[in-house]
């Protein structure tokens, strides 16, 4: 399988055009985790990764990235969004197969993750990691800085976040998104959002005894020119 097949996943779901961009600047950041990264599988085994979608108003990519692992049939991705379907504008747990939260609310993602590394290290479960996407305009929610500076201070090198910058921040944060998480103990990296292999680098970067953040930029005029004309670097 590879990017551009799930690229046509995507293309089936009709319906919500007003989040279509901002679910199209998940994908490469999703895809790499899911498909060199995250331990997880179908069968949900309970020494998995976890992996939350904070940013759960536009779940396009992320229910494509599902279908092309085979957590659900791409046949569900036709009826996205219809009345009745599993498949709705914000992804359900209690609906859609390897969601872990249901999400869409936007700045509640970062604190549930905190929940759980906590809950897995409470529980002796130091192999599992645990992964939340966010957007760069939900940071403007207090709860997420609440959650950082606490993460940082309990030292969850089990936590790990990545921000997908698309400049839709109304302030934006001097230094960048990674400087906000940094100031508080994060392990803090900033990279192209569409290169493959930064990415991969950057999620598996070690960083003992802090939680770690990817910042994955996708609106730099990099990005955008390969976004235009399809020849951004994709799977190596």
């Amino acid at each position: 399988m590879t990017i551009d097949r799930v690229r046509q996943l995507m293309a089936v779901m009709r319906g919500d055009a007003k989040h279509a961009e901002a679910a199209e600047s998940t994908l490469d950041a999703l895809w790499v985790l899911y498909d060199r990264v995250l331990r997880v599988t179908p069968a949900m085994a309970e020494d998995r990764d976890r992996f939350y979608l904070s940013k759960g108003h536009g779940p396009m990519a992320y229910y494509a990235v599902l279908a092309a692992k085979g957590f659900l049939s791409p046949v569900e991705l036709y009826r996205f969004g219809d009345f009745h379907a599993a498949l709705g504008h914000h992804p359900d747990r209690a609906t859609v197969p390897g969601v872990e939260v249901s999400s869409g609310s936007l700045g509640h993602g970062l604190p549930l993750a905190v929940g759980t590394a906590l809950a897995l290290r409470a529980r002796g479960m130091t192999g599992p990691a645990l992964w939340v996407l966010l957007g760069d305009g939900e940071l403007d929610e207090g709860s997420n800085a609440e959650a950082s500076a606490f993460a940082g201070r309990a030292g969850l090198d089990n936590l790990h976040v990545i921000v997908v910058d698309n400049a839709s921040a109304s302030h934006g944060w001097p230094g960048g998104a990674q400087s906000r998480f940094a100031v508080e103990g994060w392990s803090a990296d900033r990279v192209d959002g569409r290169d493959h292999e930064a990415l991969v680098a950057a999620y598996t970067a070690p960083h003992p005894g802090r939680p770690r953040v990817v910042v994955a930029d996708v609106g730099s005029a990099a990005s955008r020119a390969a976004e235009r004309t399809g020849h951004g670097r994709r799977d190596a």
